[in-house]
């Protein structure tokens, strides 16, 4: 099923522990979300893997092989709230080495379901304020350099 990215939420949680293995949703069970609010762009999310280049000299063709798997950096922009609890706290985890939780809610509910989501761990690389042009708002510009992989959980019909 296709959808828009309009209606979705974004939520930060707190720091949590790197296991450096794969996550699941019970690793996010006990976290406490509170929403980003004003969000505009999401940017994106998702594995790439690095390449390894290889060339041999007894031979003429570059071999490729697939090396560390990273997902990515999400440059989140909101409008700028400085009363905010969601941009708040997104501040104050720039501020720390840790990673922290955060959990992206779909607009995408089967009638009476619940939505898909997206939850991974990441640190908050950069919050900084973006003063653009005379008519456009102050923005918050938000840089998750995500460590993890993404745990997708798909939406369900009858809030199974």
């Amino acid at each position: 099923m296709i959808f828009a990215t309009a209606g979705a939420k974004l939520y930060i949680g707190s720091a949590i522990a790197n296991p450096h293995a794969d996550l699941n949703v019970a690793t996010f069970t006990s976290q406490d979300w509170v929403e980003i609010k004003h969000t505009e762009n999401l940017g994106r999310a998702g594995d790439a893997s690095a390449e390894i280049a290889l060339d041999h000299i007894d031979q003429t063709r570059t071999t490729r092989l697939k090396g560390t798997r990273n997902a990515g950096a999400m440059e989140v922009i909101c409008s700028f709230d400085s009363t905010d609890s969601g941009q708040i706290a997104l501040i104050a985890a720039e501020k720390t080495i840790h990673d922290y939780a955060f959990r992206l809610v779909f607009n995408d509910a089967p009638a009476g379901g619940t939505p898909s989501e997206r939850m991974f761990i990441a640190a908050v690389g950069g919050a900084e304020e973006v003063f653009d042009t005379a008519n456009d708002s102050v923005k918050l510009q938000s840089s998750l350099w995500i460590n993890s992989n993404i745990v997708r959980v798909a939406a369900a019909p009858n809030g199974d």
